[in-house]
């Protein structure tokens, strides 16, 4: 879109804006803000907006807190559904106002992208998001109960969350998106909206703006929508399936019509590497104990790490458009991912493979959840980690997530969930006191 400051400041003036939403993110994936009132904006749009980053998870000290929120000019739209409120994404920078802070997941992501621009490339992405709307008790707390029987691509009268939804497009359409299907999802109160892909940046922009609107018109709607993974026992769960490109000279860089499956050396090395490291990734990609519940046999989230030209049992998929359209798809991560972290990982393990010319094994054409594990282990098919702790072992034991990520996010990182899983350890669930009360 290429706003200017002069742009923002006359746009804030004919719209009447009155406040505006500095926004950023933690670690976790958590979107924050400083409110500021349009009186402010010119400060911010000059980068001399300051807030306390000791009280951000996973930020710094007490003793180095004041930090810098510089806005992204292109990130600039008026909330649809906020009277006279506008926003800007930021990135965060130190004390000193000039260093991009290396804690910023956005930063951590913009470093991966300079390093595949400098070979040449640009990071296409194009998540799909899946969600679920939930109805609220008489005292507003949500519940699992949907109100809805529909199934995979129903319709109302069955599909209840339908308007929502609708108003949900309207609302991402009027911000900037391109919408181009929305639908609901095969478990009852389960619905899926894709938006068109982008350049990496602004695909995880776009994914935080997303679940932001989601949220906000459900509540409208007297509902509660909620991007965890798996929310109902017996039911799927939700994913986020990355689909990813490179671009390069104009030309999409896995595109090879001369080669088996139509797929370039690029694109083989591109998803050997992130194969490599998949078992580091999924602590990110993954990163709630409830993403476990998720990651389980029949519910058609992949659980064995293999790739395809087409089965979608594996972890990778190749979707069938070839030329401009050829992507990867992962399948494993979930929606409540930091996706500037999701995405700086899957690029930096893409990249690796690329640079050190590794090869995927054999596409895999059987049906994985149907072999036997005799089977498996013949064909050299690992499986995903079953635990939020078997992913932080494995996201420890990788040097290049520390590489990938930066030494500041890969250790809040790891302290932050291993912190979670000794919690969730230490808790007694409704399925221990339901099953072993009566018992002993």
């Amino acid at each position: 879109m290429g706003y200017t400051k002069e742009d923002i400041l006359r746009i804030a003036e004919e719209k009447d804006v009155r406040f505006v939403r500095l926004q950023f993110i933690d670690i976790f994936g958590q979107i924050k803000n400083v409110a500021i009132t349009r009186s402010q904006l010119e400060k911010a749009l000059d980068n001399k907006c300051m807030f306390d980053g000791s009280s951000i998870e996973g930020f710094v000290r007490i003793n180095e807190s004041d930090m810098y929120l510089r806005p992204d000019y292109d990130s600039f739209v008026i909330l649809p559904w906020k009277d006279r409120t506008a926003r800007l994404i930021c990135d965060v920078y130190c004390t000193d106002g000039v260093t991009p802070f290396l804690g910023d997941p956005r930063n951590v992501l913009k470093k991966v992208m300079k390093e595949a621009a400098d070979m040449g490339f640009t990071f296409n992405v194009g998540p799909e998001c899946e969600f679920f709307l939930f109805q609220l008790d008489d005292e507003g707390n949500p519940t699992t109960q949907t109100g809805d029987v529909a199934g995979y691509f129903d319709m109302g009268p069955a599909d209840q969350g339908e308007q929502c939804r609708r108003d949900i497009c309207m609302c991402l359409e009027e911000m900037g998106f391109e919408i181009e299907a929305s639908h609901h999802e095969c478990a009852e109160g389960q619905h899926e909206i894709d938006f068109k892909f982008d350049e990496a940046l602004k695909t995880a922009d776009n994914v935080i703006t997303f679940k932001h609107v989601v949220k906000t018109y459900a509540r409208r709607h007297g509902l509660h929508a909620t991007f965890m993974p798996k929310p109902v026992y017996g039911i799927c769960g939700s994913g986020m399936h990355t689909n990813m490109s490179l671009m390069k000279d104009g030309k999409n860089a896995f595109y090879d019509p001369d080669k088996q499956y139509g797929l370039s050396d690029t694109a083989l090395h591109f998803i050997a590497g992130v194969l490599a490291h998949i078992k580091g990734i999924t602590a990110v990609a993954n990163p709630l104990v409830n993403s476990y519940k998720r990651l389980v046999p029949g519910y058609e989230a992949p659980v064995y790490i293999a790739w395809s030209a087409s089965n979608r049992s594996t972890l990778i998929r190749i979707p069938t458009a070839r030329g401009m359209g050829t992507r990867v798809e992962l399948r494993s991560p979930d929606p409540a991912c930091n996706p500037y972290l999701e995405m700086a990982l899957c690029l930096a393990a893409g990249l690796d493979g690329i640079k050190r010319g590794l090869m995927p094994p054999e596409s895999t054409s059987k049906n994985i959840y149907e072999m036997t594990a005799e089977e498996l282990k013949a064909d050299g098919i690992d499986n995903l980690p079953s635990t939020l702790e078997d992913a932080m072992y494995e996201f420890a034991s990788d040097p290049f997530i520390k590489e990938a990520l930066g030494e500041h996010v890969y250790e809040k990182y790891l302290e932050g969930k291993l912190r979670e899983w000794k919690q969730y350890q230490m808790c007694v669930t409704d399925w221990e006191v339901n099953r072993y009360l009566p018992k002993y």
